[in-house]
């Protein structure tokens, strides 16, 4: 990358000149990714390239179908910048009209241009099979492409499954086994993401049943604060106690429709268990809709460089946590 090039270059000069060590590094600032590097699983910590654990925090973009246009460099730059993201989340829809199964070179390109500005911004990323349903073939055919695309960079994270709804864990697992198979033949290293039935909240389903045989695999746990409680961190504490990590790789503070007030009580609560445990999250969505969940106001808003008042309520509530 041209950026890295440069930064490459500056540094020699200092060297060269005599500048220490110590100096240069000051000079020229790691990225978030250049300090922590390659991710692993340890337990059920998420840990950087030193063993230390790590708990990323950021947004996720809407369905790529339906809000393209945020799907470029300078809102994830700005992501970065402004609201102290270290993660992203590209979205890539599947079974809606436009996305993955009738427009695959579209969803390709909306997740390069994420992926790529995310490697560019020293950020981690996470490609998300953002599907409801088992379409076991094409999610093959699109992690075939993507870690042959990615293998390479210790930003990327895979998430195999966003949410499953009506299917039992044992059809999730065998799903899932078959996907990890898939990446795993490419990219040995990179994290991966397997989702939990019943919008996954199932969590504990799979903490009695997990995937044996791979490394640095975790497991995904959402929640929607207004309809969430006490209950689910409550499966999230059992699941923890057998041994299972957890990513929380959506969540929000309204209700589960994505619509409704916003229950800043239950959202805090989320958050200080998630602090509690060192668990990464990630929030719902760089969008426009007339929804609560949507952090933008409307379609007139920018794609980035946002003011506070282009911003939605929640939009505002996940910037603060972010900082």
């Amino acid at each position: 990358m041209i950026k890295n090039f440069y930064k490459a270059y500056i540094l020699l000069f200092f060297l060269f000149v005599g500048c220490s060590g110590d100096n240069a590094d000051q000079i020229i600032a790691q990225t978030f990714v250049e300090q922590h590097g390659q991710l692993s699983v340890k337990g059920t910590s998420l840990v950087d390239k030193d063993g230390k654990t790590i708990a990323l925090k950021g947004v996720s973009f809407g369905w790529h179908n339906w809000w393209p246009r945020f799907y470029n460099e300078s809102t994830v730059a700005w992501l970065k910048s402004d609201w102290n993201c270290n993660l992203v989340r590209a979205a890539i829809g599947v079974e809606p009209e436009g996305a993955y199964i009738t427009n695959p070179q579209k969803a390709n390109e909306c997740l390069d241009n994420v992926v790529d500005a995310a490697i560019e911004n020293g950020m981690y990323v996470i490609i998300d099979w953002h599907s409801h349903g088992i379409k076991t073939q094409e999610a093959k055919a699109f992690f075939t492409r993507a870690a042959n695309k990615y293998k390479g960079y210790p930003n990327i994270i895979y998430e195999i499954f966003n949410e499953p709804v009506e299917d039992s864990w044992e059809t999730v697992k065998a799903y899932s086994e078959e996907i990890i198979k898939t990446i795993r033949a490419i990219d040995t290293k990179n994290v991966i993401l397997v989702g939990t039935p019943h919008w996954d909240q199932d969590i504990h389903l799979a903490a009695d049943n997990p995937i044996e045989g791979y490394d640095n695999i975790m497991y995904t746990l959402h929640f929607y604060a207004a309809t969430h409680k006490q209950y689910l961190r409550d499966r999230g504490d059992y699941a923890i106690g057998k041994g299972l990590p957890i990513f929380v790789s959506e969540c929000a503070g309204m209700e589960a429709s994505g619509d409704g007030a916003i229950n800043k009580t239950e959202w805090n609560n989320w958050l200080n268990w998630m602090k509690q445990h060192q668990i990464s999250w990630v929030a719902w969505s760089i969008a426009d809709k007339n929804e609560t969940c949507s952090m933008i106001k409307d379609s007139t808003s920018p794609a980035t460089g946002w003011k506070d008042s282009d911003l939605k309520e929640w939009g505002k509530i996940v910037k603060a946590a972010l900082q």
